[in-house]
């Protein structure tokens, strides 16, 4: 077995520090060593989108990430999405009951962050079923949670 390499990074606005070794990916180093427990791991080999982080700001699957891959950057998962005030796209999600067993929600929320960030407009329905097209959710038709992603996109100003 490879010996841990030590790995420093930003996690939600905080430095860290952790052992890791170099064959984990960064969703083990973030569930299991960091506690970041609403980063899902679903199919570990990037079809879901549960495991959805964002790096610098993008969206990127944790389950295809090496862990090494984060050494200096920026991680947000979806326990840093927070701010001032409740996050537009979880009031949305609330508002829309766009959540049943919860599970795809905050691979679904980091991805809708970033395209709605990337926008910076309000967006159509399509252009958000294409946005979260690589997330899947097993218990919805998607149609609450386009309608909130929609809805969110009008107030996004909120967050910057």
């Amino acid at each position: 077995m490879a010996e841990p390499k030590l790995l420093s990074f930003t996690l939600n606005g905080q430095q860290v520090s952790v052992a890791a070794p170099p064959h984990h990916t960064l969703l083990e180093v973030l569930r299991y060593d960091l506690d970041q427990i609403g980063t899902k791991q679903g199919c570990d080999k990037g079809d879901c989108g549960a495991c959805t982080v964002q790096i610098d700001g993008q969206s990127r699957l944790s389950c295809l990430t090496l862990s090494s891959q984060a050494e200096g950057k920026s991680v947000t998962t979806v326990e840093g999405m927070t701010g001032k005030h409740l996050h537009p796209l979880h009031d949305c999600f609330d508002k829309h009951v766009a959540a049943q067993c919860g599970f795809c929600t905050p691979g679904i929320l980091m991805a809708a962050d970033d395209f709605l960030k990337q926008v910076g407009r309000a967006v159509t329905r399509d252009e958000v079923r294409e946005a979260l097209a690589s997330n899947l959710c097993r218990c919805t038709g998607y149609t609450k949670i386009v309608d909130a992603v929609v809805e969110a996109s009008e107030r996004y100003e909120e967050v910057k």
